[in-house]
């Protein structure tokens, strides 16, 4: 860059010679220059001439690889602000920053160097704002929505000593874990975010004891499985079937005409209702989360289309007041880990009836 800039200074004095040589005077002609002020108009005096020192600090180096400062934590905020940094500042200036910086020299159309030297600062700074304290020093997140743990656990239960959970601790991260946690964040004047950064897990670890093994897994009584209340369809008496009953609200699991578990189920709210029918497991995702509505659906065992039977802890915690977006929910937490992780195979049989 620099070379350029001092050929294009020779160019400009070259331009300035041929116009002196070519203008065009008021009235009459213009007379000829001297041989000697032809050349003192092609080539400065030494005395005038830019030294190498001068031409470089022109776009001296500001920040370049390797560098570790609150400028380089600066220049990532700055950077982050107009979409070319994608990770938390650090301070320090490696591949990921000498990318970014390239990144966003090629959209200014600078040239792309991967360095900041004064004219990619400048440009920088000219369209950007200061950074703030939580932009340069983001909150580290610790715990959020869709995550599925023993940390999340310990959360609830912590949470629960408070008076903020509930109900059992499961270990995922749901709607009802997300309300908990902003419901404590206001209780403690910290910004209620619904989401655990450090200095919400910080605070509530030193509000709270360690939570003892019954506190994190409380003993579970599962239902004595009656089969009369089982509801069953003749589709159900054979082979291996999730029977599940919109009149009694149940999903029975079936082998050969044998019920080994009953759960209560509820299912989609109107205009998405639940399709009734006989179907099939063609796919078993445990961690899932919706696409669709950017939803939590653990141990999800889908049937037909999007729909699915799966866990769903606002109906563990708000019973049948709600409704899915057409899933078959169930809210024994264990009762449904064990069918997934035991039990329903893909392609076993769904039958859904009234």
């Amino acid at each position: 860059m620099r070379s350029n800039r001092i050929r294009m200074s020779a160019v400009a004095v070259l331009s300035a010679a041929a116009m002196f040589l070519t203008g065009c005077s008021q009235g009459g002609d213009a007379a000829e220059p001297a041989a000697n002020e032809v050349a003192a108009t092609t080539e400065a005096p030494a005395s005038e001439k830019p030294s190498p020192e001068e031409t470089e600090a022109e776009d001296k180096v500001v920040l370049k690889s390797g560098d570790n400062s609150d400028q380089v934590r600066e220049l990532q905020a700055r950077l982050a602000q107009v979409d070319h940094f994608k990770v938390a500042p650090n301070g320090n200036y490696g591949p990921a920053t000498e990318g970014a910086v390239a990144e966003y020299q090629a959209a200014q159309k600078l040239e792309v160097t991967g360095t900041v030297f004064a004219s990619t600062w400048e440009k920088l700074t000219s369209q950007t704002k200061t950074p703030t304290k939580d932009e340069l020093f983001p909150k580290k997140q610790i715990l959020g929505p869709g995550d599925n743990s023993d940390q999340v656990r310990e959360l609830q239960a912590r949470l629960k000593q408070l008076g903020h959970f509930k109900e059992k601790p499961t270990g995922f991260y749901g709607d009802v874990t997300e309300a908990a946690v902003k419901a404590y964040q206001q209780a403690a004047g910290l910004e209620a975010t619904g989401t655990v950064y450090e200095d919400t897990w910080e605070k509530l670890k030193s509000q709270t004891k360690q939570p003892t093994q019954d506190e994190l897994k409380p003993p579970v009584e599962l239902p004595t499985v009656d089969a009369s209340k089982a509801d069953l369809d003749d589709r159900c008496m054979t082979g291996r079937v999730l029977c599940i009953s919109k009149t009694s609200s149940k999903l029975a699991w079936v082998i050969d005409g044998k019920v080994h578990k009953l759960l209560d189920v509820r299912f989609g709210a109107k205009g998405y209702e639940t399709r009734e029918g006989v179907f099939s497991v063609y796919w078993k995702s445990r961690d899932h989360v919706s696409t669709i509505y950017d939803s939590a659906m653990p141990f999800a065992m889908f049937f037909d289309g999007g729909q699915a039977v799966h866990y769903s802890e606002n109906f563990a915690q708000n019973g049948y007041t709600g409704g899915s977006y057409g899933c078959v929910n169930v809210r024994d937490y264990e009762g449904i880990k064990w069918l997934f992780d035991t039990q329903v195979k893909t392609g076993d049989k769904v039958v859904i009836h009234w």
